[in-house]
């Protein structure tokens, strides 16, 4: 049965003003006594989270539904109006190749528009990395995205950006929310301004294939390389733009996925719409294969991942993690350029230590960040005008070269790689022996993540029990080494275990702990903020002793891995 509270949402939504197709399906959820269903449809409310608003599609106040993304906009517009009280503000809106996204990026506009906001809207789906390049190149107060990124298919969300392209931070995303929470169903005001509402030319996007092409670094390698480039979209926005950046960038051997070529929410050909995922690279690979590519680059539904492929030690065809196209990516900017004593990268508190040891040796500083591109973006604003960014990177297969972007942007990232594949074969060598002579010159360091899947109310609350286990209980010792440090990034604490000390993370609250061990692993466990899971990451390195030892290191670090997920009982 139903809560009393669940149960007074649950009528209030069979009722004016929602229509009659969203209360005949609450009706219908009623008669068939799917409580569970309707639970998990209204124990909550969307909020936003490290990625913005994001849930299954469907009727209730915890999905996307056209109500759910009417009272974000509508609680948007209130608050761009306060906190611009002396302009009209302006806001840019794009979507995604996902099912019912054209429909919720019209609603926006005409939420906006009916609260006296000047809309731009993308006639048609376009990457999120150009929507947040978008916001800074019109001179817009804030964007919209329609998207769920790489999730399943029953997914979608909303992206919300600020007037510098990042994503939504404190306190801007909080005042949202709380201007949202205070809307009433009978405050909808869904009625459009079209005189408020223009639809966009093409001359953003030529605006931003310009700035993406000046980020290149050696056009002669391009040229000398004369590489191939096997390339999918996985049914996403990346081949509206992909093609043409690769293109700019001189490439001329570059093979489609076709099967994965044509936008569909429905993601026919993959189980997962996700690079992280190997099922979702088989048809790529296959073409890699066939044309004998040097490298494969797919991208996920918004583009804003990208994951790669190349031919290994053996001549066998191998993904990279996002840790190592990181490393493979930023090693090859940050020695590309003399950048001088005052230039920077940034990457996430999860993404491999290799990057600052990388760093270090270049004398370029390196920013962590909490988890989300958005952090990464609260770094650039802090050093404009003092220091130049380089690059920054996050393990989930999340790259940003530049600063007219201020969101991960697998766009122009896959430009990049392929000129860092292309330079390695200029100078005589694979992209793999280019990673592996990172590896010799700074240590072996190998990761691995592990996301349990924890589903509905019932599973938010697995996972907030699993954590409050680990705080209540941290592990002594995981694959046989002390724990030595323990990092709690909620309450902001970092405890030596050793001595005692206790020291400040400086970094906003979030859910993440930190395990170290004496023989120097790092263990991370974080519940996801756009997902319903829980992920643990695991880092640990040791020396490269050369190529006939390689794989055997790699079998180690990987059997001390499964070590530690059994000692963490997950």
């Amino acid at each position: 049965m139903l809560t009393p509270e669940i149960q007074a949402k649950v009528q209030a939504w069979t009722r004016a003003p929602y229509d009659q197709n969203t209360q005949a399906e609450i009706q219908k959820m009623l008669a068939e006594e799917r409580y569970s269903d309707l639970t998990d449809a209204f124990y909550q409310d969307l909020e936003f989270g490290t990625g913005g608003l994001r849930g299954i599609m469907g009727v209730g106040s915890n999905r996307m539904n056209r109500y759910t993304v009417g009272a974000a906009t509508q609680g948007f517009a209130i608050y761009l109006k306060k906190a611009f009280p002396n302009e009209t503000p302006k806001v840019v809106i794009a979507h995604d190749c996902r099912n019912n996204s054209p429909e919720f990026a019209r609603l926006t506009a005409d939420v906006f528009s009916a609260h006296g906001i000047q809309v731009y809207l993308f006639p048609a789906l376009r990457p999120t990395p150009l929507l947040s390049f978008a916001i800074r190149y019109l001179k817009c107060h804030a964007g919209v995205v329609l998207t769920a990124s790489h999730n399943p298919k029953e997914y979608n969300g909303y992206k919300a950006y600020w007037n510098d392209g990042s994503q939504l931070v404190k306190p801007h995303d909080k005042n949202v929310i709380a201007e949202v929470q205070k809307i009433k169903a009978e405050d909808f005001n869904f009625e459009p301004n079209n005189e408020l509402i223009e639809i966009l030319d093409e001359r953003v996007e030529l605006a931003y294939l310009a700035e993406a092409k000046k980020l290149s670094l050696s056009p002669e390698a391009i040229k000398k390389a004369n590489i191939k480039v096997a390339y999918t979209s996985i049914h996403g926005t990346g081949i509206t733009l992909v093609p043409k950046i690769l293109a700019e960038y001189g490439f001329e051997q570059v093979f489609i996925t076709e099967k994965q070529a044509t936008p569909d929410g429905n993601f026919p050909t993959v189980v997962y719409p996700n690079p992280e995922e190997a099922e979702a690279l088989t048809l790529g690979l296959a073409l890699a294969k066939e044309v004998e590519a040097d490298v494969l680059l797919a991208t996920d539904p918004d583009a804003d991942r990208v994951g790669i492929a190349l031919k290994n030690h053996k001549g066998e065809w191998q993904l990279l993690n996002g840790n190592q196209t990181g490393v493979f990516l930023l090693c090859y900017l940050m020695a590309g350029k003399d950048w001088g004593n005052k230039a920077y990268i940034a990457k996430t508190i999860v993404t491999t230590e290799l990057i600052d040891r990388i760093a270090e040796k270049n004398h370029i500083t390196c920013y962590n960040t909490l988890t989300g591109f958005k952090y990464i973006a609260e770094i650039m604003r802090e050093q404009e005008g003092k220091s130049t960014y380089i690059g920054g990177c996050e393990e989930s297969y999340g790259y940003l070269i530049g600063s007219e972007v201020r969101d991960k942007d697998a766009v122009s990232a896959c430009a990049l790689i392929a000129e860092a594949v292309a330079y390695a074969k200029s100078v005589g060598k694979t992209a793999f022996e280019y990673l592996l002579d990172i590896y010799a010159e700074y240590g072996l360091y190998h990761e691995n993540l592990v996301s349990i899947t924890k589903k509905g109310k019932t599973g938010a609350e697995e996972i907030q029990a699993m954590m409050k286990r680990f705080r209540e209980n941290p592990p002594q010792q995981l694959a046989g080494s002390a724990v030595v440090e323990i990092r709690d990034y909620q309450t902001g604490k970092i405890h030596d275990l050793a001595t005692g000390e206790v020291k400040e993370t400086g970094l906003e609250a979030s859910n993440v702990l930190q395990f170290i061990t004496a023989s120097g692993a790092k263990i991370s466990a974080r519940p996801s903020g756009t997902e319903p899971k829980i992920k643990f990451y695991f880092s640990l390195h040791a020396p490269f002793e050369g190529m006939e030892k390689y794989e055997a290191t790699i079998a180690t670090l990987e059997a001390q891995i499964k070590e530690i997920v059994k000692d963490l009982g997950v």
